[in-house]
Formats: C-alpha cells, structure tokens, sequence
C-alpha cells in the first residue's frame, strides 16, 4: 500500500513514496512534467542504475544494499530518484529505515529540516546517498564479526558440515553485495558532472566525498572476498585431511584383519592342521593372533602410519 510522505522548507519540498502504484504515477504525471518512461521505470522492477538528463529535471535509479532477517540475505533497494529546481521525488520500497530517520528528523527538527533543504534539493541528494553509503558499512561490519567467528571456529571438532554452509552464505552474501555497489560507482561518478543547476560546482566536493565512501565498500569489499575465499580453502584442506586420517584408520584395521582371517579361514578348514588336536590349540591360535595384531600396529605407529 502506498505511503505518501511531504517535507517542505521554504520552496524547497521533498516527497517520499513508498510502494508506489498506479495511483502515485498518476499524480506525478499530473503534477510534473516528467517523461513516459522515466514513470514507467518507477513501477519496474530490477532496474539498471542509471541517470538521464533532461532540460528540467534529472532522473536517478540507485540500489543500496539491506539485509533481510527473513531470507537471511543481502538484497538491493532500488531508489528512484526526480530531482529539479526546487524539488525532490524519492521512490522506494521501504525496505532501508535510513529513508524514515531522515523523514523522522526533519518532522523533529527544524535544524535539521533547514540544515537538509536550506541548501537546496542538490545538497539534500547528497545527504541522502551519503546516509545510505554510511549504513552500507554497518552490514559490512556485521559480515565482518561473522568472519571472525569463522575464524575461531574454523579449527573445532564437528564443525565442518557448518562450516561449509556458512562459507557459502558468506560468500554468496559478498557476492551480492558488489552486485549492488558496483554499478554505482561510476553513476556516482557521473553526477558532479550533471545538470549544474541542480548540482552547483560547490558540490563537487561533496559527491567526491560520497565517491570516495564507495570506493572504500568496495575496497572492503575485496578484503572480505579474498578472507572468504581463504577461509573456504583453509576449510576444504580441513576436510580433506580429516577424511584422509578417517581412510588411514580404516586401512590400518583392514590390512591388521586381513592375516587374522587368513588364520581363521585356514583353521577353519575341515582337514588335519599342525596342533589341531591340542586341546589349547584355541587359545594359543587366539595369543598367536593377537600378538600379531599388537606386532603390527607397533611397526605402523614407528612408520608414523597412524
């Protein structure tokens, strides 16, 4: 359902829209002179970030990463962004709660409310990426205790079964994660170099500053990529040699069973054999046996076999 949501400052107003329908495009196509498509891509999903130009106005398509506690997964928010003169359209799903403490602070507080628009909607556009960048590396700190009990937990008993699972979330996690980033690095980019009349040359320094946050997820990013991947190998060799211990053992006992059936299934045959008739035959066979088996694990432990 959607949830319609007006900040105004002076003659600067901000309109945040959540889950967007028919109904929200509709009157923006009434109230603003927007293009067909740029409506249209509002209501579409998976969406390219992206900026277009034109004479009036510009249209953003952003995404920023959340996790959801329910699929237990990074996923993206896309965020669409009308930015003209005196105005601010954003368009979300409300997935990301950074979008309600800036509409809770400037309800609250006027300081803010002046500090946010009194500088225009091109500096307000550069409030409301930053504060997204800025929660961006929250996840990443959380991935990044995650890691860190990996770590610990790497090297203890019963754990490998787990271990891979968590690898794999892990890694899927950080794979989403530079899905999301990746593309916005060079819109980023793209706009200080846009329309001038809503991104005035003193705000070059501030997007550069937003640039420079993305640059730096990106860098931890890669970091977290590469331990991912170290810990996913660590944990294979792990495996790898608990299964080859598993296998020595294993052939240890087989090959120390195979003489001792030799014995029996000679003994076993109904013909006359060396102390057959001895009535203690049993229990020297039975000694004669276990002395071997004693032999035989004293000559694979000094080989360092087991």
């Amino acid at each position: 359902m959607e949830k319609l949501t007006t900040v105004k400052h002076d003659d600067i107003r901000w309109l945040d829209i959540v889950h967007p329908d028919e109904k929200s495009i509709k009157r923006l196509k009434r109230n603003y002179k927007f293009h067909e498509l740029d409506l249209e891509d509002c209501l579409s999903e998976n969406q390219r970030s992206k900026i277009d130009e034109y004479a009036d106005y510009l249209f953003i398509v952003l995404h920023f990463p959340y996790y959801d506690r329910i699929r237990k997964r990074i996923i993206a928010e896309e965020i669409d962004f009308f930015i003209g003169a005196d105005y601010l359209i954003t368009l979300h799903d409300g997935h990301l709660k950074t979008m309600e403490k800036l509409i809770t602070k400037c309800k609250k507080s006027k300081a803010d409310l002046k500090e946010y628009l009194g500088k225009g909607t091109g500096y307000f556009l550069y409030i409301i990426i930053r504060e997204l960048f800025d929660d961006s590396f929250g996840i990443i700190d959380d991935m990044e205790k995650g890691v860190i009990k990996m770590e610990r937990d790497l090297f203890e008993e019963n754990t490998e079964k787990d271990m891979v699972r968590d690898i794999l979330w892990l890694k899927k996690d950080v794979i989403n994660f530079r899905l999301i980033i990746a593309p916005q690095r060079a819109v980023i980019a793209q706009l200080e170099h846009k329309n001038k009349k809503f991104l005035p040359e003193n705000l070059e320094v501030y997007f550069d500053d937003v640039v420079d946050k993305i640059e730096k997820l990106w860098s931890n990013l890669e970091t977290l990529k590469e331990i991912t991947e170290t810990l996913q190998n660590t944990n294979e060799v792990l495996i790898s040699h608990q299964t080859n211990r598993v296998i020595k053992t294993l052939t240890v006992f087989s090959v120390i069973l195979l003489p001792l059936t030799l014995i029996t299934s000679f003994y076993g045959m109904n013909v006359n054999l060396p102390f057959g008739w001895h009535s203690l035959a049993v229990w020297g066979i039975s000694i004669s046996m276990l002395g071997l088996a004693i032999l035989m694990l004293i000559f694979f432990k000094w080989k360092r076999w087991i």
